[in-house]
């Protein structure tokens, strides 16, 4: 069973890390489907460039939750508990606006290696307020930063005309303020951590592609920004886990109370049926969604949300016409 313990917490570690590549630029077109798309039909189609996708991506969202919930419920019960506000508000964005969302799991990811109010019984102990610390809320507004770069990026993609040139714009302006918080984000997770005084690989991973998006954005290489940014975007993620490991959450009252992947896991049968069921599904999942993405990988056009123009020369259509009252007959002998 030990030796499945640091698999689940991997596999924990990479669901969250594949949504937020996925679902940052889903977020990112969110916020930025109003400012690319200066009409309706601008609107339209840049929604419409993640329309086939988004619901695929959040199941990674769903299926991170179920994962943590059935390997670490011990892990589950605390930090919904603490992050209950946070995550009713987070299911109320998702329905009507992507800024807070990736901003508010940000700082729930954070607050797990940033230290939360846990008792030695394993409860959170303290309110809403005690989640919005300094570290947490830059790592929120950092991954707020990743989707919007990444939205922009996607958009250059999948679009053509003004609105992608518009696209580019906003990511030109994005990229070096984008690259700034995440070298911030690397050095005080890595401060935070407590680790040895050099970064490590994931964190040295981070910087570089942060480095390259803001190039690759600033030679107008849509493709590499994109890839770049993904890649930024999972090496924060990871480095959150690979430097939070063996613990789960870290408690700020004593160091004692942390919770870790031992203290937290399910049973060794329970762990052993999940890795069957995931060593056969993942792979069925990873396919169809790959499958999906290459089926809807064309660009999309404004004009083909526009209404059609009248063609040049046609007849213009008659007006109605009001029917006029009719005497009723003459009746004989009247």
């Amino acid at each position: 069973m030990s030796s499945l313990i640091p698999f689940w917490y991997i596999i924990i570690a990479v669901l969250w890390t594949v949504f937020f590549i996925l679902e940052g630029f889903d977020f990112g077109v969110g916020m930025l489907h109003s400012v690319v798309g200066t009409d309706e039909a601008g609107r339209r189609a840049a929604i419409n460039t993640i329309g086939p996708l988004w619901d695929g991506n959040e199941v990674w969202l769903i299926t991170a939750g179920a994962a943590m919930f059935a390997a670490f419920p011990g892990w589950y019960a605390t930090m919904f508990s603490a992050y209950y506000l946070a995550l009713v508000l987070l299911l109320a964005v998702l329905t009507v606006g992507s800024l807070l969302a990736p901003l508010l799991i940000g700082v729930a990811l954070a607050g797990l290696l940033g230290g939360l109010p846990i008792n030695s019984a394993q409860n959170y102990t303290g309110s809403f307020w005690d989640l919005l610390k300094p570290y947490p809320l830059w790592t929120g507004v950092t991954l707020v930063l990743l989707c919007l770069l990444n939205g922009a990026t996607f958009l250059c993609l999948k679009t053509t005309g003004d609105m992608r040139e518009r696209s580019w714009q906003i990511a030109r302006r994005v990229a070096p303020v984008t690259g700034a918080f995440v070298i911030g984000f690397i050095i005080w997770t890595h401060v935070t951590a407590g680790r040895a005084f050099w970064l490590n690989v994931i964190e040295l991973l981070a910087i570089l592609a942060v480095l390259a998006a803001v190039w690759q954005v600033y030679d107008h290489h849509e493709g590499f920004a994109f890839a770049a940014t993904a890649v930024t975007t999972a090496s924060c993620i990871i480095t959150i886990f690979a430097d939070l490991y063996p613990n789960v959450m870290v408690s700020s009252t004593n160091p004692a109370y942390n919770l870790t992947v031992h203290n937290t896991a399910s049973g060794g049968y329970s762990l052993k049926i999940m890795t069957v069921v995931v060593i056969i599904l993942l792979p069925v999942v990873l396919a169809y969604q790959t499958w999906s993405y290459y089926v809807f990988r064309r660009r999309v056009s404004k004009s083909e949300f526009q209404p059609p123009a009248p063609s040049p020369g046609a007849a213009p259509k008659p007006e109605p016409t009001t029917p006029q009252p009719t005497s009723p007959p003459a009746v004989p002998g009247s």
